[in-house]
């Protein structure tokens, strides 16, 4: 692909919609370059909305210069993406529709990204007391696992596992969404700068240097608030 000779990204994705979807209904250009976040690797993410699309489907293609992931959508298909997202508390799509920027217009589409506006403004649903436990009990399980372990190599993949189990426990309980890859530093970025400064900090330094104390103190203090670690009395029916 010659990078060099690519369009722009609004022309490049409009150029998209325009030769490969011309009878669609609506179409948003999403992701990183509308954010203004784009690096030398971003692609385009371009939702389509027609009424006459049989089912939905996503396509990962290159076309005008730049690799293309297309979210091709009909009027009802889109809603249970909504649900699903906001079950797992990951909401791709609705940000995608919330944040996007409009290729082409139909009357429905601002109702449309009102919804998925309200919906980011609102957040996931809020975890019940068993749910919370839940997460304690195995945050526990991976914070021994991590302090008990004398090898390196496996202790490598238990702290990606508790900084994955922490970062959910954090931004759900504070209802906030969670991330997943490059969105966990952005969502707990978005939920609290200082603490998403800290949370890095502390994996930075055991990945540097192999300390653990920063890692252990702020796991203790993210399940502090809530009764601390949980072992004894732990039971699942």
């Amino acid at each position: 692909m010659n990078m060099h000779a690519r369009l722009s990204a609004f022309e490049g994705a409009q150029k998209f919609v325009e030769e490969r979807f011309p009878d669609c209904d609506a179409a948003l250009l999403a992701g990183s370059v509308t954010r203004g976040e784009a690096t030398v690797t971003s692609d385009l993410d371009i939702v389509i909305f027609g009424k006459d699309i049989p089912s939905a489907y996503r396509e990962s293609l290159i076309a005008y210069g730049w690799p293309i992931e297309v979210f091709v959508h009909n009027l009802q298909s889109y809603k249970l993406f909504f649900e699903s997202d906001v079950k797992r508390a990951r909401p791709s799509l609705p940000r995608m529709v919330a944040e996007g920027t409009v290729i082409k217009k139909s009357d429905f589409l601002p109702e449309l990204i009102g919804e998925a506006k309200r919906i980011i403004e609102q957040g996931p649903e809020v975890w019940n007391k068993k749910e919370i436990e839940f997460k304690r009990y195995f945050i526990t399980d991976t914070l021994d696992d991590f302090i008990g372990s004398t090898n390196e190599a496996e202790e490598l993949f238990i702290a990606g596992t508790l900084a994955e189990q922490l970062q959910e426990f954090v931004l759900r309980t504070n209802k906030c969404w969670v991330g997943k890859s490059k969105w966990v530093v952005r969502e707990l970025n978005h939920y609290d700068p200082v603490f998403s400064g800290k949370f890095v900090e502390a994996f930075s330094q055991y990945y540097r240097t192999g300390n653990k104390k920063l890692v252990v103190e702020m796991a203790e203090m993210v399940l502090e608030p809530f009764g601390g670690r949980l072992f004894d009395g732990f039971s699942v029916k």
